[in-house]
């Protein structure tokens, strides 16, 4: 052996991290795009609806631009907020024994 079967392996192993860490990356993007897009649609087909209903054409406009403030909401609440809720937060106490302050 030439000493290059663990490194071979390692080198495909850290390119399989990347590349499922790119492919999930552009997941979320599909997801949050469709997020966008169906809530616009939802939204404004109700204002289609109810604008039809009541004689009021504007409220197609107004229920799109509803669907895409819940959506971006939806979004933030989704990816922002949660996101931040899964990392682990260490109190100050715990940090100044990882560094060996007392």
């Amino acid at each position: 052996m030439n000493g290059q079967g663990n490194g071979s392996r390692t080198e495909l192993s850290q390119r399989a991290a990347a590349a499922e860490g790119r492919a999930e990356g552009l997941n979320v993007g599909w997801t949050v795009s469709g997020y966008l897009v169906s809530g616009m649609l939802a939204y404004g087909l109700i204002g289609w609806l109810i604008g039809r209903a009541v004689h009021v054409p504007l409220l197609l406009p107004v229920g799109m631009l509803v669907g895409l403030a819940i959506s971006i909401g939806f979004i933030i609440y989704r990816y922002g907020v949660q996101g931040a809720v899964t990392q682990p937060q260490t109190s100050a106490k715990a940090q100044k024994e990882m560094t060996g302050d007392r």
